[in-house]
């Protein structure tokens, strides 16, 4: 009881309590702009992945046109043959992103936001 008459009582509460949530504010702000930075980090590693990827494939592919090509007998038969593997794919991607790769990718950004610190 002798804390409630000490005179400035509640205007040292009310202080600390403005500290308090001002503290939290900053505590999220910080917690956000790391998810944010996390992210940031990931997807510039992962276009340059992507990047070197995508020369590796063309790379490849060419060889392979012209293997098909030789084997063949005609550039346009062995680079149609790399072109209509290319197609497979798309149609498979095409064909699988609802059920299997948009919910893969989705719970993957999921994880990755909800991911407690270590």
């Amino acid at each position: 009881m002798s804390e409630a008459q000490e005179p400035g009582y509640f205007e040292k509460l009310e202080n600390e309590f403005q500290d308090y949530i001002n503290n939290r504010i900053w505590l999220v702000k910080l917690e956000a702009t790391e998810k944010a930075a996390r992210l940031t980090s990931l997807a510039l590693i992962m276009l340059v992945v992507a990047g070197l990827a995508f020369f590796v494939l063309l790379f490849i592919s060419l060889m392979a046109g012209y293997y098909f090509a030789e084997l063949t007998g005609s550039l346009f038969y062995g680079f149609s043959i790399v072109t209509g593997i290319y197609m497979l794919l798309l149609v498979l991607v095409l064909v699988f992103r609802k059920n299997y790769i948009g919910p893969f990718l989705i719970n993957k950004l999921i994880r990755l936001f909800l991911e407690k610190k270590k």
